[in-house]
């Protein structure tokens, strides 16, 4: 009787075992957050995605509330925190650790609210020629006439995407809220200030460094200590140089 207990137990330990381990493994693969930018949707990560999820990463690529596939939640009482709301939100009930977390032009606004909020969840902030705020600044105040220049193209709370043609069919750029260029974010947790991070200034070709719009954020990210990449693309890699793009992500495990 022991001995025929003993041959269904070792079977079975074997068979946990096994199970644990390829667990671990699933775990261990890394874990990337791609925050897109304004008037954009997870859409527009969607080559980059499949790219990476074919080399054995997970990726997620939420919509913010108003963009994408969610514009049907648009309205202009969205704010800045209820992007970061969005991605803190995924994060915890999907129940995600040690993420890689990118933020593509104004994402960068998004993911340093969100760093601010749940460090802990964090392994490394990835700003993809992204804005790069101080403490207490806006999207409109993190440069020069921005505030300005945001307030005179608001149309009834929402700046509108002129490129975007009448009638065009989605996936497309959509208005995003005012308060979400407008609202500061925050930036005071110091378990989110010592995690390690990578700026990203995507250049064209023909350019110079200090000719491209996201030039000073750049540089504020050397005065912070982060990784500094200069990648030869435009603002938009992630549609014309997705392979290359997503190659340069994978090395920012």
């Amino acid at each position: 009787m022991f001995l025929f207990i003993k041959k269904l137990i070792i079977p079975a330990v074997c068979f946990i075992g096994l199970f644990i381990s390829n667990c671990s493994l699933a775990q261990e693969k890394p874990v990337y957050v791609i925050v897109h930018g304004a008037w954009g949707g997870s859409w527009a990560f969607k080559n980059v995605d499949e790219i990476m999820s074919n080399h054995g990463n997970v990726i997620y690529r939420p919509s913010l509330t108003g963009q994408g596939d969610r514009v049907h939640l648009s309205s202009p009482d969205v704010d800045l925190n209820t992007h970061i709301k969005d991605v803190v939100n995924l994060i915890l009930y999907e129940n995600i650790k040690n993420v890689i977390l990118v933020g593509h032009s104004y994402g960068g606004m998004v993911i340093t609210g969100v760093a601010d909020s749940i460090p802990e969840r964090i392994k490394k902030l990835v700003y993809l020629d992204a804005i790069l705020p101080n403490d207490g600044e806006s999207l409109a105040t993190s440069r020069e006439g921005g505030a300005k220049n945001i307030q005179l193209a608001s149309t009834n709370g929402f700046m509108v995407p002129s490129w975007v043609k009448p009638n065009q069919q989605a996936p497309k750029d959509v208005p995003q809220s005012i308060k979400t260029f407008t609202q500061p974010v925050s930036r005071k947790n110091p378990v989110a200030l010592k995690l390690p991070a990578t700026y990203i200034l995507t250049v064209e070709e023909g350019k110079k460094p200090e000719q491209d719009d996201f030039y000073t954020y750049g540089e504020r990210a050397k005065k912070r200590g982060y990784k500094y990449l200069i990648f030869k693309s435009d603002h938009n890699p992630q549609f014309n140089k997705s392979a290359e793009l997503s190659d340069l992500l994978e090395k920012e495990k």
